[in-house]
């Protein structure tokens, strides 16, 4: 059953520049036709030149914010972005297995634009085990990939598609793997992969020039969600999340947030 207007839930960290996380997610869906429900997982002291400082939520009280929003809210999809530390994923998932949502999209989130580390390493294996087989459909960008798989960093076409099987095998040879190319150097082009063990999908898009790409991640994922209940297939939602972002980045100019790495623009079609 195809949804117009889904309700979907992003559990993710807090940006106080509203350029990724939570914020922008909620900036996301809304723009997309969503409507937007959040639990959060950590603040952050954060802007768009860097993660100055992070407090977790508690992973009980995480759990506590799905468990009350599952009982009173018909949630469509997840999304789920910055989890932390491996108690967290832990419980989240647990969560996520009981409420069984029908559609759960994974952005591994691990390193933020400015560079700055967004999860332990001890959570890296955690993830891999607990929510890489939750998910309906897996986003990782190319280093993501490459530290999911514990492998060297992935440079080039014929890497990325093996990359894409190998994380399709890491999930449980199930479910969707969208590997983001946007990493990709010495191109001008950003082309991503999806991939279901039988189908190499490629969407690609010419890569514009702007340092302000705060929150690609967190926008894709999220727009993906969004999508997934209100289109036929995951192909056509991740064809439509692609032409989201990169219109996103296009328009990113236009806005003037902070002195570093701004965000995209989540509302390119509504503001004129």
């Amino acid at each position: 059953m195809q949804i117009k207007h889904p309700n979907v839930l992003s559990i993710a960290g807090i940006d106080p520049s509203g350029g990724a996380g939570l914020l922008a997610d909620v900036k996301t869906i809304s723009s997309l036709g969503g409507y937007a429900t959040g639990v959060v997982t950590a603040a952050t002291a954060q802007n768009t030149q860097g993660v100055f400082g992070v407090i977790p939520i508690p992973t009980d009280f995480v759990k506590k914010q799905i468990d009350v929003l599952f009982e009173d809210v018909r949630i469509d999809s997840v999304k789920i972005g910055m989890l932390f530390d491996s108690n967290l994923i832990k419980g989240v998932a647990e969560r996520l297995r009981y409420w069984n949502p029908r559609y759960i999209v994974l952005d591994p989130v691990m390193v933020a634009k400015s560079g700055d580390a967004l999860l332990t390493d001890d959570a890296v294996a955690t993830l891999r085990d607990e929510l890489l087989p939750l998910a309906t459909v897996i986003t990782p960008n190319l280093p993501e990939a490459a530290r999911l798989l514990e492998t060297v960093d992935i440079t080039d076409d014929e890497q990325m598609e093996a990359a894409a099987n190998d994380l399709w095998k890491l999930k449980g040879c199930h479910g969707w793997v969208y590997l983001k190319g946007g990493h990709m150097e010495g191109v001008d082009y950003s082309e991503d992969l999806l991939y279901d063990g039988r189908h190499m999908i490629r969407y690609r898009a010419e890569r514009t020039m702007t340092k302000n790409t705060h929150g690609t991640g967190c926008a894709l994922s999220s727009a993906l969600a969004t999508l997934l209940p209100s289109s036929t297939d995951i192909p056509m939602a991740a064809r439509e999340a692609k032409r989201y972002i990169t219109q996103a980045i296009i328009h990113a100019d236009e806005l003037q947030i902070g002195k570093g790495h701004g965000p995209v623009h989540h509302f390119y079609a509504q503001w004129h």
